[in-house]
């Protein structure tokens, strides 16, 4: 089941902003432009420079202990009790659901907790906790597009409609739905390169569905899907452009 995910009790004026490794190494105007989000909304954002992985690779793959000691790391890094926005289901499901069992028996499994209840998704954030999703301008030319939820954020956080609602407030953007939404697009980190066949031919029917939709681009929330599907789709020569939502936001309501 999804976490149980409410806004923080208080308005925050301070957020704490997870960049997440994919974001850092291979999307960094995504994550940038997430921060430009909450920023325009009156957000000071915090970045803290010890912030590192999640800890979910070496939690998927087994390794609990490795997994606790960089999330421990974590716990370290953003001590104050501010919300921690994640611009990715998958790390913040990590952080959010897996933490407190990471941590059960362990000395900072209180500290886990009360981290855990302070992690955001992106979208999530910026639906229930902003309202952003009312005070789009939409500066952009006409387009059509589909989205695609990552596993992790519709299983783990229960962020089904928030991305949605985003991009329908776009005046100029039409969102047109993938039957195959839901499925996954075959990533799963370590799983694409523990079976890359299987993974192959699930991210082979997710760009296929995407292209008949005929959107021009294909929006999602997390870069592990994106780097998948967007390889992909310049393998098999589709003009269709992947693109994180936070990017493709601030790319649409720019200020003048």
């Amino acid at each position: 089941m999804p976490a149980l995910v409410t806004p923080p009790s208080v308005p925050p004026k301070t957020v704490y902003y997870f960049g997440t490794c994919l974001i850092d190494l291979f999307y960094p105007a995504a994550g940038l432009a997430g921060m430009e989000l909450l920023k325009r909304q009156g957000l000071r954002v915090v970045f803290p420079q010890s912030q590192s992985c999640c800890g979910q690779p070496a939690y998927n793959s087994g390794h609990r202990d490795e997994a606790r000691e960089v999330a421990r790391a974590q716990l370290d890094a953003f001590p104050e009790d501010w919300p921690i926005v994640v611009p990715s289901g998958s790390c913040a499901g990590m952080m959010r659901v897996h933490y407190p069992d990471l941590f059960a028996g362990d000395r900072d499994h209180a500290r886990a907790i009360a981290f855990a209840g302070r992690v955001y998704e992106l979208s999530w954030f910026l639906v229930h906790v902003v309202g952003l999703d009312e005070k789009l301008v939409d500066r952009g030319e006409k387009v059509q597009v589909t989205w695609h939820g990552s596993c992790h954020s519709m299983r783990e956080m229960g962020v089904v409609d928030e991305p949605k609602r985003l991009l329908r407030g776009l005046a100029n953007v039409t969102l047109v739905e993938n039957p195959r939404e839901k499925e996954c697009c075959g990533f799963g980190g370590t799983f694409a390169v523990r079976q890359p066949e299987i993974s192959a031919a699930m991210v082979a029917d997710k760009i296929n569905a995407i292209g008949e939709t005929g959107a021009a681009r294909v929006v999602s929330g997390d870069c592990g899907c994106l780097m998948n599907i967007g390889g992909a789709l310049d393998k098999a020569g589709k003009p269709i452009r992947a693109q994180h939502l936070a990017e493709f936001l601030l790319e649409r309501c720019h200020e003048e």
